[in-house]
């Protein structure tokens, strides 16, 4: 009789007791996995999400246009911490710039960096 404690069960619970290989799955799965570059950039805009003042920048922006100042007002920080999350924003393509005498305001994206925020909140919808 195999007596395991509630760690070892929990330790082996995600593992297979026999080792088959499924062919058909990983023909489908393969078929569909991105390239290797592209799964890095993905994994790359994640992680810019994935720092709590980067998002929330963006779902400011989402709601408004905004200048450097205001973000900074609005988020309780330096104009000069705002100003560089904007900047690596900036780099992945997630946000963009328009200069309007000495200001310049930030907006998203519109498809891609909305679409992001859209399917982060629908999914925080879901749990």
């Amino acid at each position: 009789m195999n007596t395991y404690s509630h760690m070892d069960w929990a330790m082996n619970q995600d593992i297979c007791q026999v080792n088959i290989i499924h062919e058909d799955r990983i023909a489908k799965a393969k078929e569909q996995l991105p390239q290797l570059k592209n799964v890095t950039q993905i994994a790359s805009i994640y992680k810019l999400l994935g720092d709590p003042t980067r998002l929330r920048i963006m779902l400011a922006l989402n709601a408004s246009e905004m200048c450097v100042c205001d973000l900074a007002a609005l988020l309780e920080t330096t104009p000069s911490a705002i100003s560089h999350q904007l900047r690596l924003l900036r780099t992945a393509g997630l946000v963009h710039a328009r200069k309007e005498g000495k200001i310049v305001y930030y907006n998203l994206e519109e498809l891609s960096a909305q679409g992001l925020l859209r399917e982060g909140l629908l999914y925080l919808e879901t749990i």
